[in-house]
C-alpha cells in the first residue's frame, strides 16, 4: 500500500470512528500533530543530516487521569538531501511511516498542565532513493518513546507538544511536535 493510500485509510477510520466516539463511555479520545523529525546517520559511508515535516494522527482510550493506551499513523515525510558519492553530487531521499500501538502516561500539575510520557512499537515500512532508484524498501517493527506536555484549553480540547525518539532498525530519528487532543464524554 502506497502512502498516500495508508494516509487515506487512517483518515477514513478515523472519520468513520467519530459518530461511535460521540457514544463511547469516558475516556476516548483522538489527536493529531505536526512537527520536525531529525535524522543523522551513517548507512554505509552515507552520511544523512537532514530533517523533513512529519504527521501524526492517533486514537485511544484514557482509562483515568493517569493512563491510557493509543494507536496511530505517523509519516515522518521525506528526508533529502544532496550528497557526494565519489566525487558526484547525487540526491538521496528517506521516508518512512507506519502505525503505532503503545501506552501513555499522564502526571497533572494542577487543573490544566500534565507532564507526559508514551511508549510503544512502531510498525513502519520505508523507502531509501539515490537519484530516484530506489535502493532499498526496509520494513520492520521498532519501539518509540517520548515526553511532553499538555495543557487542557477546556475540559475536552487539550494542546499538546513533545518529542518522541523513533527508532528504525539500525537509525533513530528525534520528533519535535505540537498538537491536539479532544477527549469524547469526559
Amino acid at each position: 500500500m502506497n502512502k498516500l493510500n495508508q494516509v487515506q485509510t487512517a483518515l477514513l477510520s478515523l472519520f468513520l470512528l467519530l459518530p461511535l466516539c460521540a457514544q463511547a463511555d469516558k475516556g476516548f479520545f483522538v489527536g493529531g500533530s505536526i512537527g520536525s523529525a531529525q535524522l543523522s546517520e551513517d548507512f554505509d559511508g552515507l552520511n544523512i543530516d537532514t530533517s523533513s515535516t512529519s504527521f501524526r494522527i492517533l486514537g485511544g482510550w484514557r482509562f483515568n487521569d493517569y493512563f491510557a493506551v493509543e494507536g496511530g499513523y505517523h509519516d515522518f515525510g521525506d528526508f533529502e538531501q544532496k550528497i557526494d558519492v565519489n566525487g558526484t553530487r547525487v540526491s538521496a531521499s528517506l521516508s518512512a511511516d507506519g502505525f503505532t500501538l503503545g501506552v501513555g502516561g499522564y502526571f497533572p500539575l494542577g487543573e490544566r498542565f500534565s507532564v507526559t510520557g508514551r511508549f510503544g512499537m512502531f510498525y513502519w515500512n520505508g523507502r531509501a532513493e539515490i537519484n530516484n532508484v530506489s535502493q532499498a524498501t526496509p520494513e520492520d517493527n521498532n519501539p518509540y518513546f517520548g515526553a511532553g506536555i499538555s495543557y487542557a484549553l477546556s475540559d475536552d480540547f487539550l494542546v499538546t507538544g513533545d518529542m518522541t525518539r523513533y527508532e528504525l532498525e539500525d537509525a533513530a530519528s528525534n520528533v519535535f511536535s505540537i498538537g491536539f487532543q479532544y477527549r469524547f464524554n469526559r
